[in-house]
């Protein structure tokens, strides 16, 4: 989907504000985004509740990677114009690309319920659905979607997505006759001719499985799952020589995936080239032994992050600071435990290792809003010379993993 869709569609609020946010907007489409964001911020500067500048500088903060600042905007926006579709669905956009689908999906919600003709609002708020397991909630807006859009280029997107909740539903047939309209709709839909493969190859369609798997790669040859499924299946229709191809180039593009190293081997080794095979089939040893160390380490971090949390409870910080320290170390990514390790170190005056774990939270969930809270309110009351505003300290409960 184009990165332009939420300042296009919020383009439709513009109309009647000529100057200068039409000069923002045509700085916008010349590729000359700084430009444009002097303008809003111009705009903002002598009219704080134009809402339309609110709402096309958020968007393009958004695009920027700027989490904070984007949702910001886009929130006054809201609040500026809470009856606006189209402001609605610019929220939720930002907020899925920041990796917030929950709040998200509110947004998309509220937008089709302003205007539920709102085709690309149904698209986006099927897809949250879609990714949480909501299949019948997400196949509601996508069929919407769909007989809104029409027989259009644009309806190609949400045929793919509702086929895959077809195949979710094992509805086969169903699924391969809207893969088969989307890769109409738009011939150089890569992803659709990869699913549209899979569908044939389950149908036992095994020429149009391989024709699709082809189109797919010949598209987009940058793709790690289409190069996986086209070696995979070459090498399941008895050609592991030319399985061997696609099948580095998957590994090139996701390297130690487990499912690309285990075709490869078994090609390598049916195409007579045994000394790599086994060279192949020693990395995917490794691999799985890495996962069987990543899953304990996770594991006995969450062991650990309980046992701080109870620790925390009886008051006695400083060992629940070390175990949560010590889950920490264990599982990097894990955003809750790395808030629960910020508020035990700032309850006992930490402040440098407190705001750095909250930091670094941040970073793992960009534009969280309990976690900027937070960080905003540790920062307020951490003493000047951390750089903070020296306010009173309050106590805080341990966040859940």
């Amino acid at each position: 989907m184009s990165k332009l869709l939420p300042l296009l569609v919020l383009s439709s609020l513009l109309f009647a504000q000529r100057q200068p946010l039409d000069q923002a907007w045509d700085l916008i489409a010349k590729g000359d985004r700084a430009g444009a964001t002097r303008i809003l911020e111009a705009v903002l500067k002598s009219t704080p509740a134009n809402a339309d500048a609110h709402l096309m500088l958020g968007s393009l903060l958004a695009e920027e990677g700027k989490p904070a600042e984007a949702l910001e905007h886009l929130r006054q926006g809201v609040k500026l114009r809470p009856q606006s579709a189209e402001a609605h669905h610019a929220l939720g956009e930002a907020l899925k690309n920041f990796g917030q689908p929950e709040p998200a999906r509110v947004e998309f919600l509220r937008a089709v319920t302003l205007n539920p003709n709102f085709a690309q609002a149904r698209i986006d708020l099927g897809l949250v659905l879609l990714e949480s397991n909501d299949f019948k909630g997400a196949a509601v807006h996508l069929d919407r979607a769909i007989v809104l859009l029409g027989r259009k280029p644009d309806s190609a997107f949400p045929r793919y997505l509702r086929a895959k909740i077809h195949t979710e539903n094992t509805e086969t047939q169903k699924a391969a006759a809207l893969l088969q309209e989307a890769v109409a709709l738009q011939p150089q839909f890569a992803e659709a001719w990869s699913d549209l493969g899979q569908t044939r190859k389950t149908l036992l369609d095994e020429p149009g499985a391989l024709a699709a798997f082809q189109k797919s790669v010949a598209i987009d040859s940058e793709n790690a799952i289409a190069q996986l499924r086209l070696g995979s299946e070459y090498l399941r229709q008895g050609h592991p020589h030319e399985a061997v191809a696609p099948l580095k180039i998957a590994d090139r593009l996701k390297p130690n995936d487990q499912a690309t190293l285990n075709s490869l081997q078994l090609a390598l080794r049916q195409d007579g080239q045994a000394e790599e095979a086994q060279r192949v089939k020693q990395r995917l040893t490794e691999v799985l032994h890495g996962i069987d160390g990543e899953s304990q380490n996770a594991f006995n971090a969450l062991r650990l992050n309980n046992e701080g949390a109870e620790l925390e409870k009886s008051g006695k910080l400083p060992e629940a600071v070390s175990k949560y320290q010590a889950a920490v170390a264990l599982d990097p990514s894990h955003v809750g435990i790395r808030v629960n390790y910020a508020v035990a170190a700032l309850r006992l005056g930490r402040w440098v290792e407190g705001l750095d774990q909250l930091r670094e939270a941040l970073k793992l969930a960009p534009g969280d809003p309990k976690i900027t809270a937070a960080l905003n309110d540790a920062l307020e009351q951490a003493p000047v010379e951390f750089g903070g505003q020296g306010k009173a300290r309050s106590a805080r409960k341990p966040a859940k993993p």
